[in-house]
């Protein structure tokens, strides 16, 4: 008999000590997004800092993607029988991978114009999640950090996804992949 993970806000694990993202949403209207990688235990320990900041998102860019980031990961959620989440004003919780996918989507939309927005919520959707994992690794490892928002891959995933228009909507999407759903996120812990 398997033991169900209790999970808060997206799909993070609700205990001490988890490695997961922390997405910051002031109160105030005018102050920006931030959204920080918490390393949890492995934080404590060897000289790793316990989090970072990923990036600050202007309220302007995170207002454009917010509800295709809620709707993409709460249809993986909820496949996975895991309670989906909202975003709300304070911290908002979200699992590791999640975590990885969000900031590729905030580091494409941080320099972007009110235009470039929908398409690069569309095109980024487009992608799989192991796209996105890959994508957020190559970034993280030359630019990663809130001041490096026009160089290396943070300026080349911004380019990537705000070129052209936006990918028709009658377009097929892609046959889903059920090897996907055995990743850890998804696997029940003993």
């Amino acid at each position: 008999m398997s033991e169900s993970i209790k999970t808060v806000d997206f799909g993070a694990p609700d205990k001490f000590g988890a490695h997961l993202f922390h997405v910051e949403i002031p109160a105030a209207r005018t102050e920006p997004v931030r959204i920080l990688e918490d390393y949890g235990y492995r934080g404590l320990n060897g000289g790793i800092p316990r989090g970072e900041d990923r990036v600050i998102l202007s309220r302007a860019a995170w207002s454009g993607i917010a509800d295709i980031a809620r709707r993409e990961f709460n249809e993986r959620l909820k496949v996975a029988k895991i309670t989906q989440g909202r975003w709300h004003t304070g911290t908002n919780l979200v699992d590791r991978l999640l975590g990885k996918e969000l900031c590729v989507l905030a580091w494409a939309a941080e320099t972007a114009n009110e235009e470039q927005l929908p398409v690069i919520c569309s095109k980024w959707a487009a992608l799989r999640p192991e796209e996105r994992w890959w994508l957020f690794s190559m970034t993280v490892a030359e630019a990663g950090l809130p001041e490096d928002t026009a160089r290396g891959w943070r300026r080349a995933l911004f380019l990537a996804l705000s070129d052209g228009e936006k990918p028709p909507v009658h377009r097929k999407p892609r046959p889903i992949e059920t090897d996907a759903y055995s990743l850890p996120l998804f696997e029940s812990h003993k």
